[in-house]
């Protein structure tokens, strides 16, 4: 069983449009860091979880992944505050019972909270993926838009199992 972590925020919970919409109504520049920092360890988290849409059926699609048998699935998700875990853990809670949830500070690589080697990633942000692969991690991409350029693409949780299907029957 190969190990799949699944980022959050991007990918299960569409938390970045209607985040940085709501700075952009506030007058925060995204590029000010300590200001968009400053937002996110200020956000009241279990309103906006609660507020958020869910992406593709992603929760849906978890437990597909999870009745595949081929991953040990786990939530990997980066947080400003320990108000954003929190409310993070308590709101998978309540769709997922038996996922592992990994909350990593802002500030530190996922590499360095979980062993990337051989273990496969799903997330939105190229910068973390070229990170996990420079670990000796696989990288998938997962975007709503655009398709294959440096990674796999996928823009349904699920089709990680053909991908890995596909990949095993190179392999063979």
């Amino acid at each position: 069983m190969k190990n799949l972590y699944i980022d959050f925020d991007g990918v299960i919970m569409d938390t970045i449009t209607s985040s940085y919409q709501m700075m952009q109504e506030i007058g925060i520049d995204g590029k000010d860091y300590s200001k968009v920092v400053n937002f996110y360890k200020n956000l009241d988290w279990k309103e906006f979880l609660e507020e958020a849409d869910e992406i593709h059926d992603a929760y849906k699609e978890i437990n597909c992944i999870v009745d595949s048998g081929y991953f040990n699935v786990n939530i990997l998700t980066h947080v400003t505050s320990l108000g954003e875990a929190e409310a993070k853990i308590n709101f998978i809670r309540k769709k997922l019972h038996e996922i592992t949830i990994i909350t990593v500070p802002k500030s530190i690589d996922k590499t360095k909270m979980v062993n990337a080697k051989n273990a496969i990633l799903i997330d939105d942000y190229s910068g973390n993926l070229k990170k996990w692969i420079e670990a000796g991690g696989i990288g998938v991409k997962f975007a709503l838009k655009e398709k294959g350029k440096e990674y796999p693409v996928i823009d349904h949780l699920e089709q990680i199992i053909d991908f890995v299907n596909e990949v095993n029957e190179v392999n063979v």
